[in-house]
């Protein structure tokens, strides 16, 4: 049986970056290797929005999300946190095993931040330093106003972290324009990797508040880092030099697309598959602010959520995600980043309604592939 990868990470990897993968590996610390990395960076510069160094990590994003934390807040600092999921609530962890003290705004799942939220904590803790959050909830599949909460956050002596790992690459950033200070994420999502790179770009005054942050720690002190990868044209410890082969090769493909067709591209797949979720009665579980990279729909009362994501991957070779903590059972989550199409998007609804119909859930077959495909039809 054909596989089909709809999770909201790790995704599908075109075959050229696969090959990649294949090359006869090169050291590290040669003048070939500099070449792709220099390469690597700079064209990963349009899809943060920024003029600033980006900085290759091999890790995964939540490595990025560490080194974040320990390079711009130092132990015994109060600092923000956006928790609206999974990942939100990561921040506020990562925080507190830092030494540092987590102050939490926390948002229903499904919902985003509002501004005057952000605006009530920076009252309510003016003593903290900096501002934790997901530009895209990827538990919840809901957005966060990033730009909003930069434009409170620029004028401050307050720095704001936004965690892209599932937007970077899906809908255009202007990190610069918008004056956040550090940007990340990760390999295997809009960037169409395995998982095993973390990047992150720092503004000015971040890089200057990183500098003065002897609590940097070893292995992700961004200031060594950059020294490295600026400087020398290297990593500072042994990179992922395969992934970053197939990095080179990704970025490639998707400039050679342009970046405004791979997010016209990705909207497209999203909205395709809300209108299949409503053409089957669905509803989603962020409507208001839904997620550009995955779409999280909630399954129908009484219907067990994991046995329906069971029947997608075991009976139609179609890999979707569930829900997690409260929304467990509850939710089915749908990617449509990386490696895919909008008529990609035919399979993974044909997949769901085939799910439906195996758990006795009463709808008119094939209504949401049609949704799906009127959404489709409006942009050949």
């Amino acid at each position: 049986m054909k596989n089909y990868l709809f999770a909201p990470g790790p995704v599908s990897v075109p075959p050229e970056v696969l090959l990649e993968l294949a090359r006869p590996l090169i050291h590290h610390r040669t003048a070939d290797f500099s070449v792709i990395l220099d390469a690597v960076r700079e064209r990963l510069k349009p899809l943060f929005g920024t003029r600033q160094e980006v900085l290759v990590l091999s890790s995964s994003g939540t490595g990025a999300m560490e080194a974040a934390v320990v390079n711009l807040i130092q132990r015994g600092e109060e600092a923000i946190f956006v928790n609206g999921g999974k990942f939100g609530e990561r921040w506020g962890k990562m925080i507190a095993a830092h030494g540092a003290v987590p102050r939490e705004v926390r948002v229903e799942w499904g919902r985003a931040v509002r501004p005057e939220q952000i605006e009530d904590a920076l009252r309510a803790y003016p003593a903290a330093r900096a501002i934790f959050m997901q530009a895209s909830e990827t538990s919840t599949c809901a957005l966060h106003p990033a730009e909003a909460v930069a434009a409170i956050t620029r004028g401050r002596d307050v720095m704001l972290v936004v965690d892209g790992i599932t937007s970077v690459g899906v809908i255009e950033q202007k990190m610069d324009e918008w004056g956040v200070d550090a940007l990340l994420t990760g390999s295997q999502k809009a960037l169409m990797l395995p998982p095993g790179l973390g990047l992150i770009a720092l503004s000015e005054r971040a890089w200057k508040r990183a500098e003065g942050n002897r609590a940097r720690g070893y292995y992700f002190d961004l200031m060594r880092e950059l020294k490295a990868q600026r400087d020398d044209h290297t990593t500072a410890y042994t990179p992922a030099v395969a992934l970053i082969f197939a990095l080179n090769k990704s970025l490639e493909l998707l400039h050679a697309e342009t970046l405004s067709r791979v997010f016209a591209r990705q909207r497209t797949m999203a909205e395709a598959t809300r209108a299949a979720a409503a053409a089957l009665k669905l509803e989603l579980l962020a409507p208001d602010n839904p997620a550009p990279g995955v779409t999280g729909i909630l399954t129908p009362s009484g219907l067990d959520g994991s046995k329906l994501v069971r029947l997608m991957r075991d009976r139609c070779g179609v890999t979707v995600q569930g829900g997690q903590d409260q929304m467990k059972g509850k939710l089915v989550r749908i990617g449509h980043m990386g490696y895919l199409g909008p008529f990609d998007m035919l399979v993974a609804v044909s997949a769901l309604e085939i799910g439906l119909k195996q758990l006795d859930y009463r709808f008119e077959l094939g209504a949401g592939v049609a949704a799906a495909q009127s959404i489709i039809a409006r942009g050949i």
